[in-house]
């Protein structure tokens, strides 16, 4: 994500400066006037932003920190214009806790291997997460706070200034510009919605790209697993890995006659090296230019290439061609 702090220097306007200028300077020709309807009309309108403005912060802020203690801490820190210390969030954490259990069970066993690419890509979420917040405070709350500590204050300070006679007519037509200016306010805001948006969007398609991979990777491991998790499952029962909605799912694992017929099923196949009919039992999204991409229930031709690993076969379908994983696979008589 970059932030575009030059963007945000550069929209940090010198309107009230030039407004007190240009009053000042058109004061002599100016007529005394009462105030109006229309200037009534914009303090209303100065006065809903504001209040819209301090809630929509407050939901951002809570959205971006739940946790109101932390709030409350890195608050103090502000104050006292210290450093906040910086801590793992929950995805760091949790990641930090898979690498370190699939370490200990040791990363040659396909449940420490997979336990460790879980804690890694919880990492990368992590990390994306804290991307989000630094992009959203700058982009987003920054602004806004600008406005209620800055123009806002302003535009109260002139109202305040309006209850002296003298300074009638000055402050009448500079808090008139300012409040007209809430319109430009709100198109910068806008912007600054636009960039939360952005944000956001990149840190969720973020998150679905790691586990569209961390599905894929895992989606290549072996279907049979350690002989304890085999023999806590019944002969004629089926376990489902349970997966999220996405282009890539992970294959069930079954256990009983079934896995044992597909096994003998595909080692004849490569034994015979010849070609047979299987049934694509998920669909799958092609890694890269060798692998060929399947779509649930389609039906391909299947055959053992000399020298290919045991868990992949050739698939063709019409003309093309490509590796497939068996465990996407149901061969047909």
């Amino acid at each position: 994500m970059d932030f575009n702090v030059k963007r945000l220097a550069a929209d940090a306007g010198t309107f009230l400066s030039r407004a007190v200028q240009f009053t000042e300077e058109k004061l002599g020709q100016a007529e005394k006037t009462e105030l109006d309807a229309h200037l009534e009309k914009l303090l209303i309108r100065a006065e809903s932003t504001k209040q819209w403005t301090e809630k929509i912060m407050k939901q951002t802020e809570v959205l971006l920190q739940p946790n109101p203690n932390v709030r409350l801490e890195e608050f103090v820190y502000e104050k006292l214009e210290k450093k906040v210390p910086t801590r793992m969030n929950n995805h760091e954490l949790l990641g930090q806790s898979m690498i370190e259990s699939g370490n200990e069970f040791g990363p040659g066993t396909a449940y420490g291997n997979a336990l460790i690419k879980c804690g890694e890509t919880e990492k990368q979420i992590g990390g994306a997460e804290r991307e989000f917040i630094q992009s959203a405070a700058i982009n987003f709350l920054t602004p806004f706070r600008n406005f209620l500590e800055g123009d806002f204050k302003t535009i109260l300070a002139e109202q305040e200034l309006k209850m002296t006679q003298s300074e009638f007519d000055r402050q009448a037509e500079i808090t008139r510009l300012l409040l007209e200016g809430v319109s430009s306010t709100h198109a910068h805001h806008l912007r600054c919605l636009n960039d939360f948006v952005e944000a956001e969007t990149t840190y969720y398609a973020q998150c679905y790209h790691y586990m569209v991979d961390l599905q894929k990777q895992l989606g290549s491991f072996p279907t049979s697993f350690s002989n304890n998790n085999q023999s806590s499952v019944s002969g004629g029962a089926s376990i489902s890995v349970p997966t999220i909605p996405m282009s890539a799912s992970l294959p069930s694992v079954s256990a009983g006659r079934s896995s044992s017929s597909a096994s003998v099923g595909f080692s004849e196949l490569r034994s015979s090296n010849g070609s047979r009919k299987a049934r694509v039992l998920y669909d799958y999204d092609a890694g890269n230019s060798s692998e060929l991409s399947l779509l649930a229930d389609e039906v391909i031709v299947v055959s053992s290439v000399p020298g290919m690993d045991s868990d992949w076969l050739m698939g063709e379908r019409g003309s093309q061609k490509g590796k497939v994983p068996i465990t996407y696979l149901e061969l047909l008589n």
